[in-house]
């Protein structure tokens, strides 16, 4: 029955990808349908596409494929499942296909969900639904504070991660005056008032914060305001990402405001932002980065796995997906059991170290997951040895001082 729903809902939704089907279930009737489902919900084709998009899902694959591989025989169930959707970063859509997957698709977790705005319906659905969430590619903090429950988890980075590492280093080292430009939804609505608590508690000042379109193709507007404020911004502070993210700095390198002494700070970079650009367009550039994919050889030896299956190295956000389907499997695997509530209580305060996440936790007062991040710097070309080696890492920043503490909002 299971299997007749998924394929009716693929025919009438054309948006369902197939992927890591196994033999007959196991676990003795312990996994419901004797069947496992893993569903990537995410932005498939538009700005977000290349940082996340169609290779998590081949990242999750990755992470089905390493489940079997470590548990053989032992494995709870080997029917496996990983589909996925887009939600083209809008929430009505997210908050559609989020119902979808958990009711019509069966998906025992949804994960990644980029947009903030749209991660945040999709936490709302995961509460009523009392299915299990992960979400990786939204930044908002509202996950683990006022909108948290008990069934969504934060995997990965969030607002507060950046700007603790961006905001504050870049003013210390002497960016005291900043301009904002941020995108107006909620992750850029939280980026501007984490940064600009940042930046503040670090002895800076934000001259002036604007928020600008999302999507958006065209900032000339901010970019030519920003040498005649007063005072003039040191810094120019772009919190948009992704395809937006290339726009910007594209138009802020064509008006030369790094010529006109205002520098750049990134609040959310990704490596393919780097690929896109170009490095000499964000040399010297620092930000915050939740994971590198050639900062050690155990990162490098899965980003090999990962170029030889995608033909392309891997985003922080790609590893994260990877990351958060093999610690929802070890959780099913340690319950014995798919239900909902057992694997929470099994993902609640566990400590661990694979691929992605050195030093973690999975922080049960609220589901946020803790983890060692890097303070990097994008190299000039003429530093650049081989394709998608783009960065240098300065310092790594301890998970215990990475990320904010409990939020008394959350009431799991």
């Amino acid at each position: 029955m299971k299997a007749l729903g998924r394929a009716a809902a693929v025919a009438a939704v054309g948006t369902m990808l197939a992927g890591c089907g196994g033999g007959p279930g196991g676990g003795g009737g312990k996994i419901s349908d004797g069947r496992l489902v893993l569903a990537v919900l995410n932005d498939q084709s538009a700005i977000y596409a290349d940082l996340s998009g169609k290779n998590s899902v081949e990242a999750v694959k990755m992470a089905v494929a390493d489940y079997k591989a470590k548990y053989g025989d032992k494995a709870v169930t080997e029917n496996i499942d990983v589909i996925a959707a887009d939600h083209q970063n809008k929430p009505d859509i997210a908050n559609s296909k989020a119902q979808e997957l958990y009711d019509r698709q069966k998906a025992d977790t949804i994960m990644d969900v980029p947009t903030s705005s749209a991660a945040l319906a999709v936490a709302n659905i995961a509460k009523t639904k009392k299915k299990v969430f992960i979400d990786i590619g939204a930044a908002t903090t509202a996950l683990t504070g006022a909108n948290c429950n008990k069934y969504t988890f934060h995997y990965g980075y969030n607002t507060y991660m950046l700007a603790h590492g961006t905001g504050s280093t870049v003013t210390k080292d002497g960016a005291k005056n900043w301009y904002v430009v941020y995108p107006d939804y909620a992750f850029g609505q939280d980026m501007n008032k984490s940064f600009s608590t940042a930046v503040q508690g670090a002895g800076g000042k934000i001259v002036k914060s604007d928020p600008a379109p999302f999507p958006n193709d065209n900032f000339s507007t901010f970019l030519l305001k920003a040498p005649g404020l007063s005072p003039k911004p040191q810094v120019l502070g772009t919190m948009q990402a992704g395809g937006d993210l290339v726009n910007l700095v594209k138009q802020y390198n064509e008006y030369k405001l790094r010529d006109k002494g205002i520098g750049l700070a990134v609040g959310l970079m990704f490596l393919t932002d780097i690929h896109s650009l170009g490095a000499d367009a964000l040399a010297g550039t620092k930000f915050t980065d939740p994971w590198y994919w050639n900062a050690d050889q155990g990162n490098r030896a899965w980003a090999d796995k990962f170029l030889a299956k995608t033909g392309k190295r891997p985003t922080f956000a790609h590893a994260a997906n990877y990351s958060a389907a093999l610690q929802y499997l070890d959780a099913v695997q340690r319950a014995g059991t798919d239900k909902s509530d057992d694997v929470v209580k099994q993902l609640e305060g566990h400590k661990f170290e694979d691929v992605f996440a050195k030093n973690a936790t999975i922080r049960a007062q609220d589901h946020l997951l803790l983890h060692d991040v890097a303070l990097a710097q994008v190299k000039p070309s003429s530093e650049v040895k081989e394709p998608w080696d783009y960065e240098k890492i300065l310092k790594t920043i301890p998970a215990d001082q990475a990320f904010q503490q409990p939020d008394p909002a959350c009431k799991l």
